[in-house]
């Protein structure tokens, strides 16, 4: 069992709500006179778990310099899904699917942050690549801060072919490129969809864009080319949320 530490009281109710049984230690400062931080020690007081007050020097230490609000958690790291386990998703789901496809993105802070956009705009899951890319890491539950428990992440071996078989089930596909006609204000993100972001400076694999039914880009007005991918993806999933709940 792979364990991190989580910080911070949002992490922590997060945690609490969606994952109890992850949770194998707990820190927290009694020094700091906060009605939320109280209702977290009556909650986490009835876990059969260690639970240690300590000052706030130890806590920052324990939180290697985030923003902690007197608590951190030891937890064990989220389980990645398999493939089939994405099949019996998708194929069980009520609502209008909504899928982030991240192909072959290696930098972990870029899974983590996309992972908290995943969680604030309802994404049903996000799918990466077994080989060339980041898994669920304590660095990605770190910048994830809760959101790895809640956001479901798919391993699949074949990228090509989940986009496929995606298709096959109504997915539209709609990959993400610099060069593309379209910007996401011209797109309809209403329809049941897997939206694909790049790798790092390099974009889609040629095989990954084969399988798009049509490429999108974001206005760029400025003299950059191109946003970082957590914020680019972050933007695109909040258009997404926009055009659904008009």
């Amino acid at each position: 069992m792979k364990l991190t530490k989580i910080v911070g009281i949002h992490a922590a109710q997060s945690a609490l709500m969606y994952s109890p049984q992850k949770i194998t230690r707990v820190w927290l400062n009694t020094e700091r006179s906060d009605k939320r931080l109280e209702a977290l020690l009556d909650t986490l007081s009835e876990l059969n778990v260690p639970l240690e007050k300590v000052d706030r020097k130890k806590l920052d230490k324990l939180a290697d310099g985030m923003n902690h609000q007197g608590v951190v958690l030891e937890v064990s790291l989220p389980e990645e899904l398999s493939e089939n386990e994405l099949k019996t998703a998708v194929e069980h789901l009520t609502e209008t699917a909504l899928f982030l496809v991240l192909d072959n993105v290696q930098d972990p802070h870029n899974l983590g942050a996309c992972l908290r956009s995943a969680d604030a705009t309802k994404v049903h899951g996000i799918i990466i690549t077994k080989d060339n890319a980041v898994g669920i890491t304590p660095t990605v539950c770190k910048v994830a801060s809760g959101a790895a428990e809640t956001v479901p992440v798919y391993v699949v071996t074949n990228l090509a072919r989940t986009l496929r078989w995606l298709k096959g089930e109504g997915l539209w596909i709609i990959g993400t490129a610099g060069e593309a006609e379209n910007t996401l204000y011209q797109t309809d993100f209403t329809v049941p969809m897997a939206l694909v972001i790049g790798a790092e400076e390099k974009g889609m694999r040629r095989l990954t864009r084969e399988q798009c039914d049509l490429l999108v880009k974001l206005p760029m007005l400025g003299t950059v080319e191109s946003l970082n991918l957590s914020v680019a993806t972050g933007v695109l999933l909040y258009e997404t949320l926009r055009q659904r709940t008009v």
